[in-house]
This record gives C-alpha cells, structure tokens and sequence, in this order.
C-alpha cells in the first residue's frame, strides 16, 4: 500500500496539479492538508472519477484535511480526539479497508505556532500534547497506524538549509522539536528518517527569495508509523516533481509504501 501525504495549499487552486499527480503517482491512499475549504467545496467528483474515496473535514478559507483512498474508508473521524475546545479543521482520521493490508491513518495540520513566543505558540504546544496522548491510545489497538502531514516541525539542523535563520522559529524552537520526539518515543518511526541518512532533503521550499530554485527549503512533512506499519515499511521518498510545476503548492508530497 502507498500511503502519500502533502499539503496543498488549497485544493481548489492546485487541483489540476492534484489531478495530475494522482494519476502518475496512483497513491493508494493521499493525506491532504490545509484544503482551505468546507467540506461542500471540495472537488469530491473529479477525485472520485479516478477511483477514491474521500474523507474531508474542511474549513472556509483556512486549515482543512482530507483523506483520499482507493479503498473503502471507514470509522472516519473528523478533529483531533481530546481537543474538543478547537475549531479548526487540522484532524482526520479513518480506518482504510484493504483486507490484511488494512490501516488506520490520519491526515494532520499541526498548528504553525509563530510568533514564538506567544499565545499561538502555546495553542501549538497544546496541540502537540492532545496529539501524542492520542495517539498513544492508538498504539494500545496493535493495529497499522500511519499519522501523516503536515508536522510543522523541522526535526534537526539536517533538515533545514539555515539553521542560523530558523533558531527562534516556533518550527524550530527547543520545545517543539522535544515534543516531537515525544511522539516518537511513544513507539512511532519516522518513515523518511529511518531509512534515509542523507541531510538537507526538504518537503517545502517557501515562495519568496528563490527558494525552490536554490533549493533552500525545510523538511516539515512527515510519516510517523506505529511497530505494526513500520515492520511492513519497504520505501519511503520525496517527490519534488509537483513543487516544480506552475502554481505549485509550497509543499510537495512524501509517500511511503507499506508492503
């Protein structure tokens, strides 16, 4: 099964570069992020006509995910559990049956958190919390779990062209980063990380100053798998043909297949 996440920064201006990109990847399952939408405005008919299934939890403007699947989605579930005071669409969850190669997966837009510090910047620590206590009640299922998105995190100095320029940065500050380690310690791998010992790869590069063409970009989105998908992982990569296209979102989708 290939399990693919990007954000697109809003479905509906890139969706011919969607359209497109799902008919050369044929990703079994897309996790999408920040649609910018409602759940109404999203192009369900043209994704459903190449075969998928779709899960949105939307939001006018800002935020919103998807899940995309060529298998049937069930046991969807829209917001992050135990963050029941948040009203922005930055969680969705389903379970993808495909048989014995069934898996629980997540779409999810991690708060920015900027300006740090401050009160978005605790929003995202918060959030960061919600998540790890959730997702260790999915670890307790012993089932395939695949949480993919947008982490907004970049993990390391490897990860980011200049760290000097990301030092107080809410993706970059010494609380987020222990944060998400919390969620590896819990059990999960990051899929690109673990089979993947090169530095400076990157998911995004930011619309300003050339930074796709001198490639001066931050890794950010990221597959995290419970024991039970990561002892299936055979290949996990970043496909940068989509951030080179015309009116290409600032992200670019990483996949990883779980055999």
């Amino acid at each position: 099964m290939k399990i693919a996440t990007w954000n697109v920064n809003s479905i509906k201006a890139r969706l011919p570069n969607v359209l497109e990109w799902l008919d050369d990847a044929q990703p079994d399952v897309a996790l999408l992020q920040e649609i910018k939408t409602v759940d109404d405005g999203f192009p369900a008919m043209e994704i459903e006509e190449r075969g998928y299934n779709c899960a949105v939890h939307g939001q006018k403007s800002y935020n919103g995910v998807a899940i995309l699947s060529k298998h049937p989605l069930e046991d969807v579930v829209c917001g992050l559990p135990g963050n029941t005071d948040d009203d922005q669409a930055r969680y969705i969850e389903a379970w993808v049956d495909a048989g014995d190669r069934g898996a629980r997966v997540a779409s999810i837009y991690l708060p920015n958190g900027n300006p740090a510090p401050g009160d978005k910047y605790d929003y995202k620590l918060r959030w960061m919390d919600c998540l790890a206590a959730h997702a260790l009640d999915l670890l307790k299922s012993e089932e395939p779990v695949v949480l993919g998105g947008d982490y907004n995190v970049i993990p390391t100095d490897g990860d980011m062209h200049n760290p000097d320029a990301w030092a107080d940065d809410a993706l970059f500050r010494p609380e987020t980063r222990a944060k998400f380690r919390t969620l590896l310690n819990l059990g999960y791998t990051e899929a690109w990380r673990s089979l993947h010992a090169e530095t400076h790869v990157y998911s995004f590069w930011d619309y300003q100053g050339g930074a796709w063409q001198k490639d001066n970009g931050i890794r950010i989105d990221h597959l995290l798998l419970s024991p039970q998908a990561a002892d299936r992982l055979t290949a996990c990569e970043i496909d940068k043909g989509p951030r080179g296209k015309q009116k290409a979102s600032d992200h670019t989708p990483v996949w990883c297949e779980i055999a």
